[in-house]
């Protein structure tokens, strides 16, 4: 592939190897996970509202950044790979419980296994925010991150790609296309199902690229927001933190996790990027409890509600009546698909 010049003619050619690549790689990961004993991750008990990873290089001050946010007491040293394994602790902010993981060094190859690096990453795909943190002294250091990243199937920062594959257990393939396509041709997307054997439709609602429709058909690709944090910041002048901004290539928190600079400004970013919105649960003749809401994500529905109240909650549920910025009027009755806003009253009625 990299003696292979990239233009419309070999672009087919290209598309149909990375296709074989990533099935291959996808082949040798299941092999490996099948002699490992003991499984492939760390041992990490999910809690609180939502998850958020520290990931960085060895040394670059995440136990610091963890100590700072939560009530956690992670080592903390002046030499490499202080953390040897998953530390966690709780942020709480704006009524919402936040896990915040802090995860021992990775270092470049760690998708392949080096320094335990596979078992680091796979926490990572469990996550609903990760936090790049840089050293201020090698910003460079966030091009590794996603590089590894990537190649564990975590894309940051994007949504997946808007296409469906109906399956058939035999015949041929139809592609429908709802858009111009102009980064793939139809016999690329032949030659990619093809290495995945898919038989079946497809259909294409976004103009997309090989790479994509690669994610798309291998199927394990996991979306996760990313924040990039670029710590130790009071080291520098203001100027370098400025060059260090062209050099990561886009918008990142500065901090001093050990000066504590910033860090109030990095526990409002992660609530943030979390997308919470708080609910107000209120009894049917009752007042609103405005002291402890409940903490769901953004485009919950009231069935999503239920859910987190309790696990039976959904099927004993006729409807909602609901008060705020979601519905017309106070105390509006809705339906379980009814979608809520930030700081909605809602009483489930049985």
């Amino acid at each position: 592939m990299k003696r292979t010049q990239i233009h419309k003619h070999t672009e087919h050619h290209i598309g149909l190897l990375k296709a074989k690549l990533a099935r291959l790689k996808a082949e040798q990961d299941i092999a490996q996970k099948s002699k490992s004993v003991g499984g492939l991750g760390f041992e990490v008990k999910k809690g609180g509202d939502c998850t958020v990873v520290l990931i960085g290089l060895p040394s670059v001050g995440k136990s610091t950044i963890l100590n700072r946010l939560t009530n956690a007491n992670s080592k903390v040293a002046a030499y490499a790979f202080t953390t040897v394994t998953v530390v966690p602790g709780l942020l709480e902010y704006e009524g919402a419980k936040i896990q915040i993981l802090d995860l021992p060094g990775i270092i470049s190859g760690a998708s392949s296994g080096t320094g335990r690096g596979r078992r680091v990453l796979s926490v990572a795909r469990n996550a609903d925010l990760i936090l790049l943190v840089l050293d201020v002294f090698q910003p460079d250091q966030i091009s590794t991150l996603k590089k590894e990243l990537h190649e564990m199937g975590i894309r940051l920062n994007t949504r997946p790609p808007n296409v469906t594959i109906e399956q058939a257990s035999q015949g041929g393939i139809g592609i429908t296309a709802t858009c111009t396509l102009t980064k793939l041709d139809e016999a690329t997307i032949r030659a990619i199902l093809g290495v995945y054997k898919i038989h079946g439709n497809v259909i294409i609602r976004e103009d997309i690229s090989d790479d994509q429709l690669i994610d798309v058909v291998a199927g394990n690709r996991i979306y996760i927001p990313a924040q990039a944090v670029l710590n130790k910041v009071d080291l520098v002048s203001a100027k370098y933190v400025e060059e260090a901004r062209k050099r990561i290539g886009e918008e990142f928190i500065p901090i001093s996790a050990d000066q504590n600079v910033n860090i109030d400004k990095l526990r409002e970013a992660i609530y943030k990027r979390s997308n919470f919105i708080r609910i107000y649960l209120k009894p049917r003749n009752g007042e609103p409890d405005f002291d402890e809401p409940l903490i769901i994500t953004t485009g919950s529905r009231i069935s999503d509600v239920c859910g987190r109240i309790h696990r039976n909650l959904a099927s004993g549920a006729k409807y909602a009546l609901v008060s705020g910025t979601s519905v017309r009027f106070r105390s509006q009755r809705v339906g379980m698909d009814h979608v809520l806003q930030d700081r909605d009253i809602v009483t489930i009625v049985k």
